[in-house]
């Protein structure tokens, strides 16, 4: 990786080198409210190509931040959709849970607390028995 590296700056910099050695006519630069001084066309022919290499390498920076960005908030929200599945889902198991019949109602059967059962035989003295819910 270290060698592939140093050949790709060495090819860059003859190519730089060639560049400024093949334009070496003197250009003055207009840049549009002001006036650069002359300078190499070669030169500024690198200049150039360095600074889109540079503005280039921020704004794939840049992109890549915001792609990266929108990637976790739709990872983010699927996340959120699925912890609202679970929690309707628990939310179900809770309610069946809450309207369940109790152990008293499954054995007793459904008794209100105002109802009474009498039973009274022929006898007129005997006691009357009543079933109440406990508490």
């Amino acid at each position: 990786m270290r060698f592939l590296l140093f050949v790709l700056l060495f090819l860059s910099f003859a190519y730089a080198l060639g560049l400024v050695l093949a334009n070496n006519t003197e250009i003055g630069v207009n840049l549009l409210f002001s006036q650069a001084p002359t300078m190499n066309l070669g030169l500024l022919l690198i200049l150039c190509l360095i600074l889109g290499v540079v503005i280039g390498i921020l704004l794939a920076l840049l992109i890549f931040r915001v792609l990266q960005n929108k990637w976790e908030i739709s990872r983010l929200q699927k996340a959120n959709a699925n912890l609202q599945e679970q929690l309707t889902q628990a939310n179900i198991v809770i309610d069946r849970q809450a309207n369940s019949p109790t152990v008293e109602d499954a054995v007793y059967g459904s008794i209100t607390t105002g109802m009474q059962d009498t039973t009274t035989t022929t006898a007129a003295k005997e006691p009357i028995l009543t079933k109440h819910k406990r508490d």
